[in-house]
């Protein structure tokens, strides 16, 4: 069964891309992987596989323990999983209101209230999501329990398949950072906020590199990193996820666009990239096409993990969230932990805005440039961090 969805996608990916990711993997070699990485990090992962068919919602999970469970769930078919996605998707988008809670929480007794018993039996805290279409830009972090976002019960990754992740872990080591964006664009809005963001990133949280405004070019991206070799790279600029082939989705730069076709020419495998996040992105949220190059983003880039949005946040949203992204990150080598606790900084307001400054942090960020309108806005509310995603591997 395992075997069968993960060659499907696959073969999806390979054919999306085009490229030949193929490896191999069974049930009992996934549930061994998940035991080592256990062994090595103190985490409790499991793998779940969602595939959304005409009369039902199949799904498949994975434990350390060797647990293997399938459900199948004729309520919630393709048409309704869609519908739903799509009112929880659209309710979102407005940040002064709860209409997203209904929505977020019949999803939830959907998709993760089936298989809650066997989380809970092995104190599961981090899930690797395999989904199918239209699942793939589902901001899984704002599912509600009754109680608890998802966010506040898991470390979360999305995956296009296990065989085509990365799950190899990496002992904490003298990590840098090269901090790359700008601000300022011809034909996209402007983003003030970023100037912010990267001077909060390197040098003030981390050692590191930054790169900007004219200088912010992709032979500067590439040189730059086969020179001094960083296993974190950040860009600050407008990235976008859309229709059509990956040619038609891209990274910003300041001399041209990259193409999501071309952005494995970034030779970011030599010297390995740990890290890359796009901390402007967005997504054609429901679109097929966009959903395969959002999910595959990493594997397409040759970086372990990848961490960007589904849609584009608000300025100071985003310098908010990224700053406490790279706090948490200097006391965790679990990325996706990292960015968990960010995300429950910002729910539960450990983390805001007051007097201009970011409170929260261990470092001072002034943001008087930023409007005062920005300044005032409440970032508990799940528009400002739902849609920030880990892709690929999660530790």
């Amino acid at each position: 069964m395992i075997a069968k969805l993960e060659s499907k996608w696959e073969s999806t990916y390979e054919g999306y891309f085009e490229r030949d990711f193929a490896r191999q993997g069974s049930v009992k070699q996934i549930a061994e992987r998940l035991q080592e990485v256990q062994e090595q990090t103190n985490i409790s992962p499991a793998v779940i596989w969602m595939m959304p068919a005409d009369d039902f919602l199949e799904l498949i999970l994975v434990t350390p323990k060797k647990q293997f469970v399938i459900k199948k769930l004729p309520g919630a078919n393709r048409a309704r999983l869609t519908k739903r996605i799509s009112q929880l998707e659209e309710a979102i988008g407005d940040r002064n209101s709860l209409r997203y809670y209904p929505p977020a929480r019949l999803i939830y007794d959907w998709i993760f209230k089936p298989l809650d018993p066997y989380l809970a039996a092995e104190n599961i805290d981090t899930l690797l999501l395999c989904t199918g279409p239209k699942l793939r830009s589902l901001p899984f972090a704002a599912l509600h329990d009754g109680e608890k976002f998802v966010v506040e019960k898991y470390n979360l990754a999305l995956i296009p398949a296990f065989t085509l992740t990365d799950t190899s872990y990496q002992p904490p080591s003298e990590r840098q950072v090269l901090a790359m964006g700008t601000s300022k664009f011809v034909d996209l809005p402007a983003l003030p906020g970023v100037e912010i963001e990267l001077n909060t990133i390197v040098p003030k949280l981390w050692r590191g590199r930054k790169i900007t405004d004219q200088d912010f070019t992709v032979a500067n991206l590439l040189n730059t990193h086969q020179r001094e070799g960083f296993e974190i790279i950040h860009i600050a600029s407008h990235s976008e996820f859309n229709s059509g082939t990956p040619e038609d989705s891209f990274i910003q730069f300041s001399d041209r666009r990259l193409s999501l076709a071309q952005i494995n020419e970034l030779d970011l495998e030599l010297p390995p990239v740990d890290l890359l996040v796009l901390s402007a992105c967005q997504t054609a949220i429901g679109d097929e096409d966009a959903e395969y190059g959002f999910a595959g983003l990493a594997m397409q880039a040759g970086v372990k993990s990848a961490v960007a949005s589904l849609w584009l946040i608000d300025d100071a949203g985003t310098v908010v969230l990224m700053s406490d992204f790279y706090q948490q990150l200097l006391s965790t080598s679990i990325k996706s932990a990292a960015l968990r606790q960010a995300q429950v900084n910002l729910l539960h307001q450990k983390v805001f805005i007051q007097e201009a400054k970011i409170q929260g942090l261990n470092v001072e960020v002034d943001l008087a440039n930023l409007s005062l309108e920005q300044q005032k806005q409440d970032f508990s509310h799940p528009y400002y961090w739902a849609g920030f995603t880990l892709i690929g591997n999660p530790w």
